[in-house]
């Protein structure tokens, strides 16, 4: 029998806007719900994902505007969402619901890392982008063993949908700053028994032609 038969889907889906993305704050895991534009766009995107896709189940991220995502997605598809904790956002310490000019003049050094190579940052009482890749990616083969041959969807964050990817490919660090997925977007991977992961699509944003962020 083909590999096919046995391949996996798995639609890596970022939150709706919030006002951390556009008042220009550390999120973290600062609980911001959804603004309205945010709550726009997972209904979109919902519609989107229902449209192309035949779902087994949905898995989110705690944090607010993570669920109210997956759950505007679970509204129109009538696919259950159970949240994992695995796929919580990084825990960002002294820095969540901060502005980035305070962040800045308080951290220098570290904040120069953050640009050059985030990956390596440790700021005290938070998690590396290394801890993220680990707790997410170990969630995420659990959930392919579980979901063999059909098709699921997170609803996470940046900092968790980059180490995600970056992880399947097996892109080596730095890699942060070169994968781009915006508010309300989705990326699409399979899985093979035989040969992996594949990714067959980064960053779709085709649903949100009226309700584009111009905020991280």
């Amino acid at each position: 029998m083909g590999s096919d038969h046995y391949k996996t889907t798995v639609i890596l889906i970022r939150h709706g806007e919030c006002k951390g993305n556009r008042e220009g704050l550390f999120r973290g895991r600062y609980d911001f719900p959804l603004n309205d534009n945010g709550k726009s766009q997972a209904k979109a995107i919902a519609h989107e994902i229902a449209q192309n896709f035949k779902l087994d189940k949905i898995y989110s991220s705690p944090l607010s505007r993570a669920l109210e995502t997956a759950q505007t997605i679970s509204s129109v598809t009538n696919i259950p969402t159970e949240i994992r904790n695995g796929f919580n956002n990084i825990s960002l310490g002294p820095w969540e619901g901060r502005p980035k000019r305070e962040i800045k003049e308080e951290f220098p050094e570290e904040w120069n890392l953050w640009l050059r190579n985030p990956e390596r940052l440790r700021l005290q009482g938070a998690e590396t982008i290394s801890d993220v890749q680990r707790r997410a990616f170990a969630n995420l083969n659990h959930l392919i063993k579980v979901h063999r041959g059909s098709t699921f969807a997170i609803v996470t964050h940046r900092a968790v949908l980059k180490p995600l990817i970056a992880g399947a490919l097996g892109i080596p660090e730095p890699y942060f700053w070169k994968i781009h997925v915006d508010t309300a977007s989705y990326s699409v991977l399979t899985h093979d028994p035989q040969k992996g992961y594949c990714l067959i699509l980064l960053n779709q944003t085709r649903h949100l032609k009226n309700f584009i962020s111009e905020w991280e």
